[in-house]
């Protein structure tokens, strides 16, 4: 197995990335990472972070900045990173990807170069959100804008095998976003969706609303990239600044007198923390691609490495492909 990193995108690139792809070489055997970059600023990370296992190097001249438009920075720059780290799965050097920069531009790469499964109009990115009683995933939380419920439906469909073979949930049960429970709250797109996932054969319970997300209702949440990237970054947001604003509130004496005090709230902060699933991957490309959080550093890359590969050893963009082949016929 070999795994392709754009090590030029993100805030904290290269240096946390290539960091995380070296305590990713510690934890994983018989697979090999490529480093796709500016090969001088790498190798001088790399000499700094020293890694375990085999990471090499594919130099890249070019690198699609956060606030590029995709599609032109991917046709102006045609030997950035990203570009090349998407190029390596196509031509099967490589047999998954990640990156942390433009997402746009990673979505575009992806569309343009791996190309759609069979059927598939528009992938989405699918995040798993950790919680308390277990990981929920959200799909679409950004990849397309205009949807249509055939869409959804897909989305449902990729969203329940990817849970089934890289988090390890069998039948995930599946909730549509809506305005309320019954089946006739939500616009148009939803009261069309839920028809047909509730004469499909998943396992579906519904529609959930906004909260029942984070009390993890459903194992999967399925709304369009309008709706899906709003709850995202709201849900980010507000976790980060509830728990800041709980820390604010106590001194460090009082978290001396209360010494289980301060290990709450970093069990809080850890499992509300993007970084311990790593990424996101889009579904419903022939291949495999992680994208990460223009923020994440080294644990974050660490982990998405090990996502990549679970998901490129149990093929599940094969799965997806065959599942929904099964559903068009």
């Amino acid at each position: 197995m070999r795994i392709a990193i754009d090590a030029m995108g993100g805030d904290l690139a290269p240096h946390e990335i290539v960091r995380g792809a070296c305590l990713a070489s510690r934890l994983i055997s018989g697979a090999e990472i490529i480093l796709v970059g500016d090969q001088d600023k790498i190798q001088r990370c790399l000499d700094e972070c020293k890694p375990y296992g085999s990471v090499s190097i594919v130099h890249a001249s070019q690198e699609v900045g956060m606030d590029e438009s995709p599609v032109a920075a991917l046709r102006s720059k045609p030997d950035s990173s990203i570009k090349k780290a998407v190029e390596l799965v196509a031509s099967g050097d490589c047999q998954a990807a990640l990156g942390a920069g433009n997402t746009g531009a990673a979505v575009a790469a992806c569309t343009l170069i791996l190309r759609p499964l069979t059927g598939v109009a528009k992938p989405g990115i699918c995040v798993t959100f950790p919680l308390e009683k277990g990981p929920c995933s959200v799909i679409d939380v950004g990849a397309n804008i205009n949807c249509r419920p055939k869409d959804l439906y897909q989305y449902a469909v990729m969203a329940s095998i990817y849970s089934q073979h890289v988090l390890g949930i069998e039948k995930a049960s599946i909730g549509l976003l809506s305005v309320g429970a019954e089946a006739s709250k939500g616009n148009g797109l939803v009261r069309d969706t839920y028809e047909l996932l509730k004469g499909s054969a998943l396992n579906f319970i519904g529609n959930v609303e906004g909260r029942d997300i984070h009390t993890k209702r459903s194992d999967v949440v399925v709304c369009d990239g309008f709706t899906g990237n709003i709850v995202l970054k709201v849900s980010e947001g507000l976790a980060e600044n509830l728990l800041d604003m709980l820390e604010a509130k106590f001194s460090r004496e009082a978290f001396r007198q209360v010494p289980g005090l301060m290990r709450a709230l970093k069990e809080m902060r850890a499992l509300r923390d993007y970084s311990e699933y790593g990424g996101a991957p889009l579904l419903g490309i022939n291949g495999a691609f992680i994208i990460c959080h223009g923020r994440s550093g080294a644990k974050a890359i660490q982990n998405a490495v090990q996502m990549a590969l679970r998901f490129a050893q149990n093929r599940v963009d094969q799965k997806i492909a065959e599942s929904l082949a099964k559903v068009s016929a």
